[in-house]
């Protein structure tokens, strides 16, 4: 029994840390941009070799 007793002290802080024991829930900012999606950067594509 002793085996699984931080195994067991780790399953109950996970449930606990997910059933809201760390306060009740927030409402986001509303000062966040709309969603959507943006896509940038840059990508190449070759072939390097050395004679």
């Amino acid at each position: 029994m002793t085996r699984y007793a931080p195994l067991i002290a780790l399953a109950l802080v996970a449930a606990l840390a997910g059933c809201g024991v760390d306060g009740p829930p927030t409402r986001p900012d509303t000062d966040q941009p709309a969603p959507g999606l943006d896509i940038s950067g840059e990508a190449r594509i070759g072939v390097v070799s050395t004679l």
